[in-house]
């Protein structure tokens, strides 16, 4: 008796939202909402959305849909215009999909308090944005195991390979930065890096040294010092690298625009002139960078991008599609006021 003939079952093809988008000419967020069933999306569109998910296969994951539609933005501590450019970024992304931004200030520099997690999941949002260092194994596990996304947000170290993370290209932005000065004919060049144990400030300094290399010259360090990303850190960091005009450099690259604010304090009480005196590079590119007097030339970072794209990040977890995990973002000198040419002794 003959076997009876090999069907192959047809290859498997995970339909996303944004082919579904596509196919019906509405937007992502359009198709999201008639997905949640929002009381915005008129019947008809929602009918045309339905009939493509139901052609196309599409099955919604099976993991809870939380009550609330939100999203947690986790920081250290909410004070500063580096927090708000990130809450602006998320808040711009958020709004394309119909959902809110919620903010959580818990713990320290290094990490939030332990119990940040508990309190998350009790909560139950769409997912977190994490502004902090990575996730502990305990953390991390109870995050996946109530299905709760979150991305890592300028991760302190190399990211876990599980982990959805966003940061910039620190190390071009340091290189960057240095080439700059060194370009003006600066080379006695200070640094105020932030935290060492941070994965960005260690990558800024290594841009810097990397530029100084590149003409032959040596980090020196007593040209280095490590600050905290603070307008006072900074401010204390210039001090010391200022007071002793024997050995002063003549120009400084701080690590954060917040920094670069308290090398302009510090130059102010001892009499020195920006950029006449002492050219200073900032990081960040802050709303303000460019108001400050004289305007700041400082490495953009594109934090509210950055923001953004942790948020789309989020929103595609959330829909079962396919997300780049580990996203790294182009930065951009931008020279302003605050860099001139060294002058002859």
């Amino acid at each position: 008796m003959g076997s009876l003939p090999q069907t192959t079952p047809p290859a498997h093809h995970t339909v996303r939202l944004i082919d579904i988008a596509e196919q019906t000419g509405y937007s992502l967020a359009t198709v999201s909402k008639a997905l949640n069933g929002r009381s915005d999306v008129s019947p008809l569109t929602k009918k045309v959305i339905a009939e493509a998910l139901q052609r196309s296969g599409y099955s919604q994951p099976t993991r809870r849909r939380p009550v609330n539609r939100n999203i947690e933005v986790v920081f250290q501590t909410f004070e500063n215009l580096w927090s708000l450019e990130v809450l602006r970024g998320a808040l711009r992304a958020a709004k394309s999909y119909d959902v809110t931004i919620t903010v959580t200030e818990s713990g320290d520099r290094i990490h939030p308090d332990s119990s940040w997690a508990d309190d998350i999941v009790q909560r139950q949002p769409l997912g977190a944005i994490l502004i902090f260092s990575n996730l502990t194994a305990q953390e991390r596990e109870r995050l996946q195991s109530r299905h709760i996304a979150y991305v890592v947000f300028d991760p302190s170290g190399d990211p876990a390979p599980d982990d959805m993370s966003v940061q910039a290209d620190n190390w071009t932005g340091g290189l960057s930065a240095t080439r700059h000065l060194l370009s003006l004919g600066h080379t006695r060049i200070g640094i105020i890096t932030g935290p060492d144990d941070m994965m960005c400030s260690r990558a800024r300094l290594d841009g810097y040294a990397a530029a100084l290399s590149e003409k032959g010259l040596n980090s020196d360090p007593s040209l280095i010092t490590e600050g905290d990303f603070t307008t006072a850190g900074g401010y204390a960091q210039a001090m010391a690298l200022l007071e002793n005009p024997e050995i002063r450099p003549s120009a400084i690259f701080a690590g954060s625009d917040l920094q670069s604010m308290g090398v302009y304090e510090a130059a102010r009480q001892l009499g020195i002139r920006i950029p006449e005196d002492l050219s200073v590079v900032g990081f960040d590119d802050v709303q303000t960078a460019s108001y400050l007097g004289p305007s700041l030339t400082t490495v953009r970072q594109p934090l509210q991008d950055m923001a953004a794209a942790a948020t789309r990040m989020i929103m595609g977890a959330e829909h079962g599609d396919t997300v780049d995990k580990h996203i790294i973002m182009p930065t951009t000198l931008m020279v302003r006021d605050s860099t001139c040419a060294l002058r002859g002794e």
